[in-house]
Parts: structure tokens; sequence; C-alpha cells
């Protein structure tokens, strides 16, 4: 159970059907993550910190796109279709690889995360702030206006606030 001090760290997850999906099975349902006020603001003062050393690394790495200020996963789609003309008209084979990680958001790993934040060499006190906003996060369900007892969140981060896209962007930038 957590404490009044963690209150900002405790989301409140409210599944949402899927469209077209069968009600009575729980995974025909979304989790969306209602965060507090205060844990909205923390997230953007992280987030400044953190996007004002990711600048200056060049992170992240070119090639993406999602999740990315000024660019979507279709400028990617174009790219990708770019470069298919280029190697047709220069009589080059083209090949690509899709993945697609289910759940990504709630299996990231973040011992890892914390240990690409050193690799990329990023200032110790946005490392830390970072470790101890994930650390000890909290959630439980809102049901029917009822909320079940909070659990501890085991692995990955919290959809909902304007941090987790981000953060799993470094995540994932050295996968490629």
């Amino acid at each position: 159970m957590c404490s009044e001090s963690d209150t900002f760290l405790t989301a409140r997850k409210r599944p949402i059907l899927r469209p077209g999906k069968d009600p009575t099975h729980s995974v025909s349902y979304r989790p969306i993550s209602l965060l507090p006020t205060l844990s909205k603001q923390g997230e953007k003062l992280i987030l400044n910190r953190y996007l004002t050393y990711a600048t200056k690394l060049r992170l992240p790495m070119p090639q993406q796109f999602g999740f990315t200020s000024q660019l979507s996963t279709t400028h990617q789609l174009l790219r990708v279709v770019e470069q298919i003309h280029e190697g047709k008209n220069s009589n080059l084979a083209s090949a690509a690889i899709f993945s697609d990680i289910a759940k990504a958001f709630d299996k990231m790993w973040i011992e890892d995360l914390i240990h690409k934040l050193i690799a990329y060499k990023f200032p110790q006190y946005i490392v830390e702030i970072i470790q101890s906003y994930l650390a000890k996060r909290h959630f439980t369900f809102l049901v029917k206006n009822s909320d079940y007892t909070p659990r501890t969140l085991q692995t990955g981060v919290l959809q909902g606030g304007i941090l987790a896209p981000i953060i799993f962007v470094l995540f994932m930038n050295d996968i490629p």
C-alpha cells in the first residue's frame, strides 16, 4: 500500500474497451493511466531538463520519427517509400524489417533505462530524478468509480503522461 507522500506517484488505471472487442474478455480493454496533477507537473519539469541534454547529445537518433517533435510515423513511411524508389531506379533490391512490440511501455526495464542514461552521459542529477520518479510507482484500477487496492509497478512506465513516450524512445534508441 502506498503512503500519503506517495500519492503523486500513484496512477489510477481505467479500463477502456477497444473498438469492436468483446466486453466480457479482460484482454478487450486497454488500461489508460490517469495521473495526478502534481505528477503531470513533475513530468513537465523532468522532461524539460531531459530534453535540454538529449538535444546536446543528439538524441534520439535521426532515424527515430515516432514521439519526436515535428515528425511522425507518416514521415518515416514517406522516407521508406522514397528509399525504395531510389533503390528501384538504381536497380537495387530493397528489404525492410518492421517490428511491433506488444505492451512495449509495460515491459520497459527501468534498470536498463537508467544504465542507458548513464551510458549516454546524462548529468547525474537527471539520472537520479528519473530513477526516483520511476521507482516505487503505484497504480490502482478504477472500475465503476471504485478504486482497488494500490499495487506497485514492477516494470515499465505508466502511459498517460508526457514523459513515458520520450524515455521509451531513449530506451529503444540503440536497438537499430
